[in-house]
């Protein structure tokens, strides 16, 4: 067979392969797209760590005034809401890139905000306040010259405080959750946090060893939103049941039962009684499911990646150079992109152009095989490269076309280098589930935060977390020295 020949049939072969991908990520987004078309179910983006708006109660169900307020309304107006606890941040990227039908995560209205989303009527008032450790000698924004505060990627509070950093001279750090945020003042690594006040107070009253300062500023109100021009129906469904909640006696049912005494003197009395022991007997079960999303994640990104890495790894590597540049440059693009901004790429950019939704689980399976899959095809390439040259020149010259000699010779050379790799991107594929937690996967990482965004037992929850990471990977490292011994014996 002929050089050229075996180049064509290796093409063939390779593009059934990516065409099969294609396929699978078409049925996958379609099937997402289409369960219970017949009926009327809103996709509802809300934060996953702003008690007592929305966080997890104890079975790790989303709870909270705005989704009390949601879910009535739902239930009173005659349609459907799946919630998607994707973060603040995340949730107002995926409504404009149209991932979500609306977002309650306690969305102060503001005239900016007003320009990209259409809000429902106000639902509850609100206003910014400071708060410091509760020792600080903090009295004032005076007080902060010089010192660094902490506050909240994409809130009011937020924007708020950077509106008057320059007037007093204090420098922001941002999180992308209300417990980092109340832990970095604690630890002392910021002097204070801005926060909305409801927000704040209930913290406290709770637990949190901060206190307020400061009277509430730039006072506004929360309200449901969608996109701009968007989802108008839902809208007007929204406030219609606002309106019947308020009159029937619901709304103030609901407020109360979070920001009551007896609920408050709850929340407290629960934080205190918690062990480690008694914490993972709580949350072994949400901590067990997250790992099983992130092995699940892990599994199917690194199958699709492996793949991915060996038509592209192959292309380096065959006689053609418009197929060795366009190798080159899919490694150079996927391996130069962080992972973070390609995730968030494909899951809020992808669908503004495509104007289709991308589920979460189907963007984080493109993000790792993208990513993963070029560092795979760079040692595909490399470990087939790093076979010496005399190999193929004594195949050809013994009269083995060059399909037959990458194939007999070449590629079982190459292999052995290759394996050990293989097993240690596995390693690493795992680890990097971790950065889906910025679109909503409710992986390992993102289920440590919602947990403690409960209890805001941030060392013990990241200590299982992190035991259970080690143990995962121990066992793949094991592995992978096993395969190692195997193939050199």
């Amino acid at each position: 067979m002929s050089r050229r020949a075996s180049w064509q049939r290796l093409k063939k072969t390779l593009l059934s392969i990516v065409f099969s991908i294609v396929i699978l990520f078409g049925w996958s987004v379609f099937n997402s797209n289409n369960v219970n078309a017949d009926e009327k179910v809103y996709e509802i983006g809300t934060d996953v760590t702003f008690p007592p708006f929305e966080f997890a109660n104890d079975q790790n169900q989303y709870v909270g005034i705005d989704m009390d307020i949601i879910r009535t309304i739902a239930k009173n107006e005659g349609f459907k809401v799946k919630i998607k606890p994707v973060g603040f941040n995340a949730a107002v990227q995926a409504l404009d890139a149209g991932q979500l039908d609306g977002v309650i995560a306690g969305t102060t209205i503001t005239d900016e905000r007003k320009q990209k989303m259409d809000f429902s009527a106000p639902y509850f008032k609100t206003g910014v306040v400071m708060a410091v450790g509760q020792n600080s000698s903090i009295k004032n924004f005076q007080d902060l010259k010089g010192k660094r505060v902490a506050i909240k990627t994409g809130t009011a509070a937020g924007d708020y405080a950077k509106s008057i950093q320059k007037k007093y001279g204090f420098k922001t750090v941002t999180f992308d959750d209300s417990n980092n945020v109340y832990n970095d003042v604690t630890t002392g690594n910021s002097v204070a946090c801005f926060e909305d006040q409801p927000v704040m107070q209930y913290a406290i009253k709770t637990g949190v060893k901060l206190k307020i300062v400061t009277k509430p500023a730039n006072g506004g109100a929360y309200g449901f939103s969608v996109k701009k021009g968007h989802n108008q129906e839902l809208l007007k469904k929204f406030d219609a049941g606002l309106k019947k909640i308020k009159s029937n006696g619901q709304y103030k049912k609901i407020v109360a039962k979070y920001l009551g005494a007896s609920a408050v003197a709850s929340q407290k009395a629960h934080k205190t009684q918690n062990t480690f022991i008694s914490l993972w007997k709580q949350n072994q079960g949400a901590l067990l499911g997250g790992l099983e999303q992130t092995v699940i994640l892990t599994v199917l990104s690194i199958f699709f990646a492996t793949i991915f890495g060996i038509f592209f790894g192959m292309l380096g590597v065959v006689p053609n150079k418009f197929a060795n540049g366009v190798s080159t440059t899919v490694i150079y693009i996927f391996r130069g992109l962080p992972l973070l901004v390609l995730a968030l790429f494909i899951y809020t950019g992808v669908p503004n152009l495509l104007g289709e939704k991308i589920p979460a689980f189907v963007a984080g399976i493109i993000t790792l095989t993208l990513n993963e899959g070029a560092y795979t095809a760079a040692f595909v390439k490399g470990g087939i490269e790093a076979v010496d040259g005399g190999q193929m020149e004594a195949a050809r010259s013994l009269g083995l076309s060059y399909g037959k000699a990458m194939r007999r010779v070449i590629l079982p050379q190459g292999l052995k280098i290759m394996v050990p790799s293989f097993i240690n991107q596995f390693i690493i594929t795992l680890k990097d589930t971790s950065i889906l937690s910025i679109i909503g996967i409710l992986e390992l990482t993102q289920t440590g935060k919602i947990i403690i965004a409960r209890n805001l037992e941030g060392f013990k929850i990241w200590t299982m977390v992190a035991l259970i990471y080690l143990v995962i990977i121990t066992l793949l490292t094991w592995l992978s020295k096993w395969i190692e011994r195997r193939m050199k014996g």
